[in-house]
């Protein structure tokens, strides 16, 4: 069963769902779905966003849809994909925003992992798709699942950053106490939506004063890269 991948401490932060018959049946479902189909991202990597973020750690939500449903793109975080894979419209538009926040070169990688070690939990509301079908998985289970995520961490956490852009994270805010944590939202960074509102937000440098207002340390944004760094290209 898919939750044994789960480390043991978010287990037991969501143990009540993950007991419920909605759980198990979406376990069927995606074991059914990766006998019959390819499905992404790989088994090993579908719960790559907790493995990555112990819940001790979790001080950022950045929350995505759906995983990328191309070959070799997928690697279970959200807007995340491995070294070496051509980085994805909308990460490269975060990247633009990230350069125009903080001054970083934009990074040949797309690979998020240095962000999720430090406490970035990069959460996609569903977590597997039917390679080359986007939203193949949606309805079926995962959204009961991570929105249970969300509101467990809104009420068991305190001060935590939830980073909403788009509509669709937007309307998980219902979930979330605002009393206790910092919501920071926008447009999403898609080529279609960025340039209504994502490029100059300021989400980065938002999170981080939010952070050092309540005696948490900053997150370090910048990607670093082995080899040249990337040009801002339109």
């Amino acid at each position: 069963m898919m939750k044994k991948s789960l480390p043991s401490c978010w287990k037991k932060l969501l143990n009540s769902e993950l007991e419920n018959d909605n759980f198990k049946d979406l376990c069927s479902f995606v074991e059914d779905e990766r006998n019959k189909n390819t499905v992404f991202p790989p088994k090993d990597l579908c719960f790559a966003a907790f493995e990555s973020t112990p819940l001790d750690k979790v001080k950022v939500i950045i929350l995505g849809q759906d995983p990328y449903h191309n070959h070799g793109q997928a690697n279970g975080l959200s807007f995340s994909v491995a070294n070496g894979v051509k980085v994805p419209p909308s990460l490269r538009n975060i990247y633009k925003e990230l350069q125009s926040d903080l001054g970083y070169e934009i990074p040949i990688t797309g690979n998020l992992q240095s962000w999720a070690s430090q406490g970035v939990l990069l959460l996609n509301a569903t977590l597997s798709v039917k390679a080359h079908s986007p939203g193949s998985h949606q309805k079926k289970g995962w959204e009961q699942f991570t929105d249970y995520v969300i509101n467990q961490l809104s009420n068991n956490k305190e001060n935590l950053v939830f980073i909403l852009w788009g509509n669709y994270a937007q309307k998980k805010i219902h979930l979330i106490d605002e009393t206790k944590h910092c919501i920071i939202k926008s447009v999403h960074p898609s080529p279609f939506s960025a340039r209504n509102g994502f490029y100059g937000s300021k989400p980065f440098t938002k999170t981080n004063e939010y952070l050092a207002s309540v005696d948490k340390e900053a997150i370090n944004w910048k990607i670093e890269d082995d080899c040249q760094q990337l040009s801002l290209l339109e």
